[in-house]
């Protein structure tokens, strides 16, 4: 079971106003409606997804992701928050994040995914598509662009938004906010960023602040539980296995010293998934490949684990929207 902080809690049932029971919202959760907001405390994610659904009994939730985000203000999340306020560039911005995603929830990871058009802002969330967690991966998105538009000196808007998870009776709202198109029923939760609004200077960048903040976000970071570790050591044992062919779960938690059960059990603890790992190494390895001139195409299919590769081609397409030939030769 992973865990989300309750700030996100508390901010969900505040901007639902009226509209709900707070008191009997939050006490769902185990929160005082008196209570002050603390970041660092957490919430079973089961538990935060079943308070979003109780919400949804007393009122109509589809904009209320997007009052969520609109309402999110970056000195709520502590040492983060301003790393993100201070960072030079929203690249930067958005690279603490991808970073430091441990300090505040163990059920979402983010990354920072290259491609032909722009960078891909990637949420990833494992678990079954209920409507709790479709709200929560609505939110955490529209907030990173909240966050945004806070600290960037010009109008800050993706260039499309894409959510796994099919539409709800009207995409409006998300349009109307988002300002650009938005996709459901994608491949991916995710958001692409145009190369010019991430290089735009922060209304408040300082490299001197930044460092230090990043020195205590470190120091934070190192005293969680094992989960980079034990995602930095599963995908490098992958990366090790894949010229073999594609590994199984039972041999990667061997070489890892552990059971097949008890691998599968500190993954889903974590948010991860065997499947997920796979797919994210393969990608990285085969984008970094692409780099490097000297690799042709088909070395770089069999050193991913692909025996054909076509098969290689149509992974590759469905993971960037272009072919390997074609990103490679965006790259040039």
């Amino acid at each position: 079971m992973g865990q989300v902080t309750s700030l996100f809690a508390r901010k969900v049932v505040g901007v639902a106003g009226n509209a709900v029971d707070a008191r009997a919202v939050l006490d769902s959760v185990g929160l005082d409606v008196d209570g002050s907001p603390d970041p660092k405390h957490m919430l079973d994610d089961d538990d935060y997804y079943s308070m979003i659904e109780l919400m949804a009994e007393q009122m109509d939730i589809t904009p209320l992701p997007l009052v969520v985000a609109e309402a999110m203000r970056t000195d709520e999340y502590g040492a983060l928050g301003l790393a993100w306020k201070a960072a030079p560039n929203l690249l930067g911005s958005f690279s603490r994040v991808a970073r430091y995603w441990r300090l505040w929830t163990s059920v979402t990871q983010y990354e920072l995914v290259q491609t032909p058009r722009g960078m891909l802002f990637v949420q990833r969330r494992e678990g079954l598509r209920r409507l709790g967690l479709r709200i929560s991966v609505e939110a955490t998105m529209a907030s990173a662009v909240s966050l945004g538009r806070q600290v960037s000196p010009r109008p800050f808007s993706p260039i499309e938004v894409y959510f796994r998870h099919p539409a709800p009776d009207t995409i409006a709202h998300h349009e109307a906010y988002f300002g650009c198109p938005v996709h459901f029923g994608a491949d991916r939760d995710a958001m692409l960023l145009s190369h010019q609004s991430l290089s735009e200077p922060n209304i408040l960048g300082d490299e001197g602040i930044t460092a230090f903040l990043e020195s205590h976000l470190d120091q934070e970071l190192a005293q969680i539980d094992d989960t980079p570790a034990l995602h930095t050591q599963t995908k490098g044992e992958i990366a090790r296995a894949l010229s073999e062919g594609l590994p199984k779960m039972g041999d990667i938690a061997r070489r890892l010293g552990l059971s097949a059960r008890s691998f599968h059990r500190r993954l889903a603890e974590h948010g991860l998934s065997f499947q997920t790992l796979t797919e994210e190494t393969r990608r990285e390895i085969a984008t970094a490949m692409l780099q490097e001139e000297r690799y042709s195409l088909s070395e770089i299919a069999f050193l991913t684990g692909y025996s054909e590769q076509s098969a290689f081609n149509r992974a590759f397409k469905r993971w960037m929207g272009v072919t390997p030939a074609a990103y490679r030769k965006s790259l040039g």
